[in-house]
């Protein structure tokens, strides 16, 4: 079999990064496959935060598989096509590894798929690893590390799953880093907006979830100050009608999480208001509203959306 591209979704957050990296590496050593562990964008601070902590080069970008003379890859930390690479529908899916929803996912032949309801696809990975009894090499169990810290916000995201909480442990001895030490200081190396333009801040961390006919787009942005962010609403605002027009998105929800109080301010904008507001049982007050206790896109946003939209 000739080359597999191993990468998770478009503008990839730690988890994307990691386990596409670890799975790429697991699928060499212990099924034999010729991978190469690609990304679908560059990484953000966080994650280029861990990747220089561990000693480990980013993976390169690339915008088409067929443009790299390959014709099957392997998804991780993402099934649903408007998240993956530009060709996806001419290529063959060999191998899905992800802890997300199955959304408009079809294929014309059988396929190694394993998708499971924890924390972070990097949680799956290190547990393939110990059933295929391969050892995970120390900056490997780093990255490992830092997706499942960056999915869970340091285990504290409802989207913790109960074996997450041993598998972190683990990590963190191979990777030989304290766990609650390690996990604060890249969650908040991911945190620095200062530096970033609006259109790249709604552009961090978004994937787009068609919902009965609209695309919707979720971003999300990690802070410690939730009203600093806010302090550029109208260029934020003007960045995400140009995101809508340019892209065709029916509307836009973007997450300002504070990862030390564990709560959202929720900043939207389309033709849906009102559903958004039912989704969430709040009324926006110029564009925006306090959504408590919500850190998670996965759990605590898009199943609300999905449906509100849906009725």
């Amino acid at each position: 079999m000739s080359k597999i591209l191993v990468f998770g979704h478009q503008n990839p957050d730690t988890d994307a990064i990691a386990s596409s990296y670890a799975f790429a590496y697991l699928a060499r050593e212990a099924y034999q496959l010729e991978t190469e562990a690609v990304a679908l964008g560059t990484p953000n601070e966080e994650t280029a935060f861990a990747l220089d902590y561990f000693g480990v080069k980013a993976p390169r970008v690339v915008a088409s598989a067929k443009a790299e003379g390959v014709d099957t890859v392997i998804l991780t930390d993402h099934n649903e096509f408007q998240q993956s690479i530009s060709d996806i529908a001419e290529l063959t899916i060999y191998g899905v590894v992800d802890h997300h929803r199955v959304g408009n996912f079809e294929t014309a032949n059988p396929l190694y798929m394993r998708l499971e309801p924890v924390g972070s696809a990097s949680s799956i990975v290190y547990r393939m690893f110990k059933e295929s009894d391969i050892a995970v090499p120390k900056e490997m169990a780093g990255l490992l590390l830092s997706g499942l810290i960056s999915d869970t916000l340091l285990l504290k995201s409802p989207t913790t799953h109960i074996s997450d909480h041993k598998v972190a442990e683990e990590l963190a001895a191979i990777a030989g880093v304290s766990l609650e030490e390690y996990g604060m200081a890249m969650l908040k190396a991911g945190t620095n907006l200062a530096s970033k333009t609006e259109a790249q801040l709604i552009d961090i961390d978004a994937k787009t979830f068609e919902l009965n006919g609209n695309a919707v787009r979720v971003a999300q942005v990690n802070t410690v100050d939730i009203a600093e962010v806010l302090t550029r609403q109208a260029a934020i605002e003007e960045a995400i009608l140009e995101a809508m027009a340019k892209e065709g998105y029916s509307d836009f929800v973007l997450m300002i999480t504070d990862i030390v109080n564990s709560n959202s301010e929720i900043l939207a904008l389309g033709a849906n208001m009102d559903k958004i507001e039912k989704a969430f049982d709040f009324v926006l007050e110029n564009n925006h509203a306090f959504l408590a206790g919500a850190v998670s896109r996965k759990k605590q946003v898009v199943p609300q959306l999905t449906e509100s939209f849906g009725l």
